[in-house]
C-alpha cells in the first residue's frame, strides 16, 4: 500500500462537473493499493498518515498532527501509484490490485481514519476524477507499507 501525502490549506475532488468531495486544511492522500495488501495494512497507514506531525506549531515547527489542528484528509484512490515506468514509455500497472481486491482495502482505510476521530472526504473509486488542491508549504510525502 502506498499513499501520496500533501499537506493541503483546501482541496476537492470533482466528477462531470460536480464535486464529490472538498476539505478545507488538511491532508489530501492520493492511495495506491497492491495485489498483497491486506486490512491490516491499510489500517496500519490510516494510523500512520493520521499521526504524523507535519503541520505547525506556535515556533513554526512541524510538530503537530492533523487532530491537533482539526484538519480533515480527503482520501482519492489511485492505482496509478503502482505504476511500473522501468520499461519503454508506456506505464505497468499490473502491480495495481483490481478492484475485488482494492475497493474493499480503500474502504478499511477510510473506516479507519474515521475511527480515529478524523473527518473524511473522498473521491469514487475508478472514477474519471479532477482533483484539486492548494499544497501548503509545500509539503509532500510517500509512505508505504510493504510488508
Amino acid at each position: 500500500m502506498r499513499a501520496v501525502v500533501q499537506r493541503v490549506s483546501r482541496a476537492n475532488v470533482v466528477i462531470d462537473g460536480a464535486t464529490v468531495g472538498a476539505i478545507d486544511a488538511g491532508l489530501l492522500v492520493l492511495l495506491g493499493i497492491t495485489h498483497d495488501d491486506t486490512a491490516e495494512r491499510a489500517r496500519w497507514l490510516a494510523e500512520k498518515i493520521v499521526g504524523l506531525r507535519i503541520f505547525n506549531d506556535a515556533d513554526g515547527k512541524m510538530n503537530r498532527d492533523l487532530a491537533e489542528v482539526g484538519g480533515a484528509m480527503l482520501i482519492v484512490s489511485q492505482f496509478t501509484l503502482f505504476g511500473d515506468c522501468r520499461k519503454g514509455k508506456r506505464p505497468s500497472f499490473i502491480d495495481a490490485a483490481p478492484p475485488p481486491i482494492a475497493i474493499p482495502l480503500y474502504e478499511t482505510f477510510i473506516d479507519a481514519v474515521k475511527a480515529l476521530g478524523i473527518p473524511a472526504a473522498t473521491g469514487v473509486f475508478g472514477a474519471d476524477m479532477k482533483v484539486e488542491l492548494v499544497n501548503d508549504g509545500p509539503v509532500t510525502l510517500i509512505v508505504e507499507r510493504t510488508s
